[in-house]
């Protein structure tokens, strides 16, 4: 009975788990649209791309909280280096 509890379980929370933000070396892309892209996929509605300290920064709304965040992406790899809410 545990694991067909433990299966519905992880079926239930699955769709969750994939509107999860993007985490510190998740790659979104190196492009607008593909971390536009990414990052909508995750959750994360994107408001606007800025330069910031050799990182592009991305502010996008996470769906799940309706908080600002921040996303700072390599503009080289497209790889996430940090993830903050924008307080």
């Amino acid at each position: 009975m545990k694991p067909l509890f433990a299966l519905a379980l992880g079926l239930t929370l699955a769709p969750f788990a994939a509107m999860a933000l993007p985490a510190v070396g998740d790659v979104v892309g190196t492009t607008p649209e593909a971390a536009t892209a990414a990052l909508e996929a995750a959750g994360c509605k994107v408001a606007s791309f800025e330069p910031e300290d050799g990182q592009i920064e991305a502010k996008c709304t996470d769906a799940a909280t309706s908080k600002m965040m921040e996303i700072y992406i390599d503009p080289k790899t497209g790889a996430v280096t940090g993830v903050k809410s924008d307080d």
